[in-house]
């Protein structure tokens, strides 16, 4: 039960979150929005940047990125990712509608769990990536990228239409963050700081499990074990108006130290995991097939080849693509390789990077590309063009750093 202080914190909160909701819908299209945490990132010392239409932090006073980065991976922090497009989708026709525009077996999904998945266009490229949980409620609920979010209503919008047309049962419902906030608690003490806080038995909620909870005291809230770190984690998704009290109480545990995580350390944390950015790393020129996201097409799916750009897709997966992602280390120190810079071989241009950085878990220079089939295997060595400098570089495994999700164990 709460005490009386949580619950007058609570309604001040809820008070607080109210000011936050109505000052974003005065908002234009065009600017900036906070999300309904934005006070509480200022309290907190937030470096705040305009990131893919809304106002989010960096990092937070004097703690770099690294530090944060590295707190994450000892103990766990609690990154705001409420500018994420949370979508719910009813009706009896929900599964058809929704595997008409993505590439994953959703009626092969168990209740209550999700999977990650594409939307693919016809020619099959990738128009974003995104989480989709078949949950118990009567609904699928789905996390997509902020950047993409126009694109991805537009496109679940006019297939609404089409399937409404043909008198079948299906209804978009989107969450905007002004209802819905959004956060991910990442790293391996999540769970003992989550569970004392939920009225769900968290060691039987396992990686890509969803469970509808009541959080902090806050009912209607749904967790979510997944996240963008490479670590055991949550994602939470609580009404806008306790957003800021249920994160406090998180903050607050006595039974692991838990931080607040900027952007900064969201985008180390999934370079070294080995997972895609949507406009770095993959758009709707890479296919899942170069990508190496063809572990998101399903079994059934690859037999009724009935996704968008099935075919293309298929047959590359066949024939192989030109070009493969792959993960690059640096063999020495220097500047780390950015996004477009060329990757050669003998001289030779074989690729371009995609995404780089310093790692903080291995002391060395990271990257994403995509290079030529021939030169893909991991061990090859290669050079990446870093200021006129060719700097050398090795093929890497993904991920850099092992996973560590909770995953159920085969009996």
């Amino acid at each position: 039960m709460l005490s009386r202080s949580s619950c007058l914190r609570k309604l001040k909160d809820f008070n607080n979150n109210l000011i936050i909701i109505s000052s974003v819908k005065r908002y234009n299209s065009g600017e900036s929005r906070p999300t309904p945490l934005y006070d509480l990132h200022v309290t907190n010392k937030g470096r705040m940047v305009s990131f893919a239409g809304f106002l989010l932090p960096v990092q937070y006073g004097n703690d770099g990125i690294a530090t944060s980065h590295r707190h994450t991976r000892d103990h766990c922090s609690l990154f705001d990712v409420s500018h994420m497009l949370q979508t719910e989708v009813h009706g009896n026709d929900r599964v058809k509608f929704f595997e008409s525009l993505c590439t994953t077996d959703i009626e092969g999904l168990a209740d209550n769990s999700g999977a990650l998945s594409l939307f693919t266009s016809n020619s099959g490229g990738i128009y974003d990536d995104l989480i989709v949980n078949k949950t118990s409620d009567g609904y699928l609920y789905i996390v997509s990228n902020a950047s993409r979010r126009e694109n991805d209503q537009s496109l679940m919008l006019k297939a609404q239409e089409r399937f409404q047309a043909e008198n079948k049962d299906v209804n978009v419902k989107f969450l905007e963050p002004e209802d819905r906030a959004l956060i991910a608690l990442q790293g391996p003490q999540s769970s003992a700081v989550l569970q004392p806080l939920v009225n769900v038995e968290l060691s039987q909620v396992y990686f890509m499990n969803t469970r509808r909870a009541t959080v902090a005291g806050v009912a209607g809230c749904r967790i979510t074990r997944c996240g963008y770190t490479g670590e055991d984690g949550f994602e939470i998704s609580i009404p806008a108006r306790a957003a800021t009290a249920v994160v406090e109480d998180i903050l607050a545990s006595n039974v692991a130290p838990v931080k607040l995580a900027g952007l900064g350390a969201r985008d180390t944390l999934r370079l070294e995991a080995g997972l895609c950015l949507y406009g770095n790393d993959i758009d709707e020129t890479t296919t899942p097939v170069s990508a190496g996201l063809t572990f998101t097409i399903g079994k059934r799916r690859r037999q009724t080849k009935d996704f968008p750009g099935a075919e293309i897709i298929l047959s590359e997966l066949k024939d192989k693509p030109q070009y493969k992602r792959v993960g690059l280390k640096s063999e020495g120190r220097g500047p780390p390789a950015r996004q477009g810079a060329p990757i050669t071989c003998e001289g030779e241009g074989v690729g371009k990077v995609t995404s780089g950085a310093p790692s903080p878990s291995l002391g060395y220079n990271i990257a994403l590309g995509y290079v030529h089939s021939s030169v893909s295997q991991p061990g090859t060595r290669l050079g990446i063009t870093v200021r006129d400098n060719t700097v050398p570089v090795t093929v890497s495994k993904l991920p850099f750093v092992p996973a560590k999700y909770y995953i159920k164990k085969k009996e």
